[in-house]
């Protein structure tokens, strides 16, 4: 048997091949993956098959896969809905425990993306047994535990497998009031922009990869991967907002893509007024850019039109694939809105607006 590394020497990044969201499968592949589901070599539907009902809501199904929503929701009765989620990816930073408190509020995300609170989630694992000390694992777990923990949501258990790469996330159970929920297709023309977390974690996580992210950068990166989305989430209900989606690995650019496909429109965006983390923009001058960020850039370059003048850094960040980032929250009322997230001590950007489409919906235009 291979003798184990010392927990301390074990660089865990070094371990994936990507970090964080970044390793996720690209827009493009999952957009052909949902297209093949719709029909099989007998004809039938195979969606149907695969996904049950299409994958779409109905009944009490009020959220399903076909609205590529950050959760289902099932309606239990008229009070209460259950909201279902899972998230897990490879590592994002050397310390077990900080990986395990990120990919736990990265899975919680979801919840609070879809109006929702935690209550009950499952671990989920993959650890290469014979070559990383168990250990190190129990640290990841107990990270993960202690944000459950912060959020009210029981961890009850879970599945590990061994695996050559090291995996970690939640699948998670939320509930929601039916008639409050925020879905991705509700944003509509008029609607003003606010995104509650600044951008870069996928070239801090990128760098950090590469030995590159000073120390202060990275612990920035890590601070707000570890914040929940739950006061952001109470703001937007408290706002009468019914438009949201988190920002995760398909960028900030990618996730109001998806939401203004859902829902008809098309937006413009000011890049000067998006957040970033400390040390995002030197870090992304230097070309430390993931493969996530690079298949983001090449499947939105379709739909986004970005000003000349708008610094290329900042038109690569926007399209950053970010782990555990914030709501991004379309809203009628935006006065009311950033009061709530302020009070709360929650971050306000607000960095676009929603207009009419007019052409196909889904199109984005960036101006400095």
């Amino acid at each position: 048997m291979t003798a184990q590394p010392a927990s301390d020497s074990i660089r865990l990044t070094s371990l994936s091949h990507g970090a964080g969201c970044a390793c996720k499968l690209p827009l493009s592949a999952l957009d052909q993956l949902m297209a093949s589901l719709g029909s099989s070599s007998d004809g039938s539907d195979g969606a149907a098959a695969v996904l049950g009902a299409a994958g779409g809501a109905g009944g009490d199904l009020l959220v399903g896969a076909a609205e590529g929503d950050d959760a289902a929701v099932l309606r239990l009765d008229d009070e209460r809905a259950l909201v279902l989620t899972t998230d897990f990816f490879t590592p994002i930073v050397d310390d077990a425990r900080d990986w395990g408190r990120i990919a736990a509020a990265n899975a919680l995300s979801d919840v609070y993306a879809m109006g929702g609170r935690p209550v009950v989630a499952l671990n989920l694992a993959a650890w290469p047994g014979s070559t990383l000390p168990i250990d190190l694992l129990a640290e990841v777990l107990r990270g993960g535990a202690s944000v459950c923990a912060s959020a009210g949501c029981l961890v009850v258990g879970g599945h590990t497998i061994d695996d050559p790469e090291p995996k970690y996330g939640m699948a998670v159970v939320g509930l929601a009031a039916p008639s409050r929920l925020l879905t991705v297709d509700a944003a509509r023309p008029g609607d003003t922009l606010v995104l509650t977390k600044a951008l870069g974690t996928g070239v801090v996580a990128t760098a950090h990869k590469r030995g590159a992210a000073s120390d202060d950068v990275l612990a920035a990166a890590v601070s707000s991967m570890t914040t929940l989305n739950d006061l952001a989430s109470e703001a937007a209900l408290a706002a009468g907002v019914v438009a949201a989606t988190d920002v995760t690995g398909f960028s900030l650019l990618g996730h109001l893509h998806r939401m203004l496909r859902a829902s008809g429109a098309r937006a413009v965006v000011s890049a000067s007024a998006v957040p970033l983390l400390p040390g995002a923009l030197a870090l992304t001058e230097a070309g430390y850019v993931s493969g996530g960020t690079r298949n983001n850039m090449s499947y939105l370059e379709p739909f986004v039109s970005i000003d000349p003048v708008v610094p290329e850094p900042v038109a690569v960040l926007l399209q950053d694939a970010q782990t555990s980032g914030g709501l991004l929250l379309a809203t009628s009322s935006p006065d009311l809105l950033r009061d709530e997230l302020v009070r709360r001590g929650v971050l306000a950007a607000v960095v676009g607006r929603v207009e009419e489409a007019a052409g196909s919906p889904g199109n984005i235009e960036v101006r400095a």
